[in-house]
C-alpha cells in the first residue's frame, strides 16, 4: 500500500525512537502539539524534563535553510533575547531519523499575550525591536524574501492551475486577485526602497507565549519557533498584532512602536505596506491550504476550505483589500503615559 502522505509514516514509535537515537531515554509519554505545517510533539523523558520535538515537513525547507533558522535563534539567545533555540545534541541541532529531519527544544510554556493591554503591546514592541536589532546584523543567505512574486504572483498562478477554485467563481476571483496585486505593487512603489532584515515572519498572537514574573524572572513574551523566519520589511512583524477599526489599530500600533523604538529605528514609509502585506498573506494562505490538502490533517482541521462559500468570501475579501490599499496609510497614534515604562 502506498503512503497517502509522508507524515503517515511518522508513527509514535518513530517519534520516540528518533528522540532515543540522540541518547535520551523516553518514558513513553507523547503529546501532539498544535501544529499543521510541521509535526510537533512533547516527549516525556526518564528522570528529566520533557522535550519538544519538531519534525520538519518533508521537502519544504532545505537543510541550509533550516540551519539558518537555528543559527538565528542562537544569535538571539546570545543577545539575551527570549527565544527557545534548538538543543545542540551530539554536536548538531538538526537531526535525521528514518527519512525525517527533526530538532529538539526545551519545553517552555506560556499563555497568549493580552493585546488589549497597552503595556503588553509596548513590551511586545520592545521584544520585536530587540529581535530586529539582531536581525539587521546580517542577511539570510538561503532563506527566502517576502515579496510580491513569492507571496502573490506564484501563489496566484498555483491556485489558477490547481482546480480548487470553482469554475463559476474563477473569473471573479482572477479579476479581484489581479486588482489586489496591482494595489500591492503600487504600495511597495509608494514605500520606496525599504530595508529588508531577518524577521520572525509570522508574528501573530498565537506565535507569542507570555510567562508571568516569578522570583528573579521578569517573565514576558517569547517565541518558541522561527520556522517562518525570512527576509522582510520590519513592519511584517507588526501588522498581525493590530486589529479592529482604523482608530483602534492606530492606537495599538502606537503602543507597539513606542516600545520598538527603544531598540530599533522604524522607517515610517513601511506603513504604506500594512494592507499590502495583509493582501499578500491572504493570497498565500489560500495557496498554502491548497498545497497541503493531501495531508490528512488539513481536511479535518479546515473543513470549510474548498467550498463554494469559501471562494465567494475570498472574492469579497480581495475586493475589500483593493479598497483598503487606496486609503491613506495607517498612522500610529501619538501616546502619552503617566505610568512608568518597563
Amino acid at each position: 500500500m502506498t503512503d497517502i502522505h509522508p507524515y503517515s509514516r511518522l508513527t509514535p514509535d518513530v517519534v520516540l525512537n528518533a528522540i532515543e537515537s540522540l541518547g535520551m531515554r523516553c518514558d513513553g509519554r507523547l503529546l501532539a502539539l498544535n501544529s499543521y505545517e510541521n509535526r510537533v510533539y512533547q516527549v516525556g523523558l526518564e528522570e528529566a524534563s520533557p522535550v519538544v520535538a519538531k519534525f520538519y515537513r518533508p521537502a519544504r525547507w532545505s537543510d541550509a535553510q533550516i540551519l539558518e533558522e537555528h543559527a538565528f535563534a542562537r544569535e538571539l539567545t546570545e543577545a539575551e533575547v527570549p527565544v527557545v533555540p534548538p538543543l545542540e545534541l551530539a554536536g548538531r541541532t538538526l537531526h535525521a531519523f528514518e527519512g525525517f529531519r527533526f530538532a529538539a527544544y526545551e519545553r517552555r510554556g506560556g499563555r497568549a499575550p493580552e493585546l488589549d493591554d497597552p503595556q503588553v503591546l509596548e513590551w511586545l514592541g520592545r521584544f520585536i525591536g530587540r529581535i530586529h536589532a539582531v536581525g539587521r546584523a546580517r542577511a539570510f543567505v538561503h532563506r527566502p524574501r517576502l515579496d510580491v512574486e513569492s507571496f502573490g504572483e506564484e501563489p496566484r498562478e498555483f491556485l489558477l492551475s490547481s482546480g480548487f477554485i470553482p469554475p463559476d467563481l474563477e473569473p471573479a476571483w482572477t479579476q479581484a486577485c489581479a486588482l489586489a496585486l496591482e494595489g500591492v505593487r503600487a504600495a511597495f512603489e509608494r514605500a520606496g526602497d525599504v530595508a529588508y532584515l531577518r524577521t520572525h515572519g509570522d508574528c501573530h498572537a498565537s506565535n507569542v507565549l507570555w510567562t508571568p514574573s516569578t522570583g528573579n524572572d521578569a517573565g514576558g513574551p517569547h517565541f518558541v519557533d522561527l520556522d517562518d523566519s525570512r527576509m522582510a520589511p520590519a513592519v511584517q512583524d507588526f501588522w498581525m498584532l493590530v486589529s479592529g477599526d482604523r482608530h483602534s489599530m492606530a492606537q495599538q500600533l502606537g503602543h507597539l512602536l513606542r516600545g520598538y523604538e527603544d531598540f530599533s529605528e522604524f522607517d515610517d514609509r513601511e506603513l504604506q505596506l500594512v494592507e499590502a502585506l495583509r493582501t499578500l498573506r491572504l493570497v498565500h494562505y489560500c495557496a498554502w491550504l491548497a498545497r497541503r490538502w493531501d495531508d490528512p490533517a488539513f481536511p479535518i482541521a479546515f473543513p470549510w476550505f474548498n467550498t463554494q462559500r469559501y471562494w465567494q468570501d475570498r472574492v469579497l475579501e480581495l475586493r475589500e483589500q483593493v479598497a483598503a490599499m487606496q486609503e491613506p496609510p495607517l498612522a500610529p497614534a501619538s501616546l502619552h503615559f503617566d505610568a512608568p515604562r518597563h
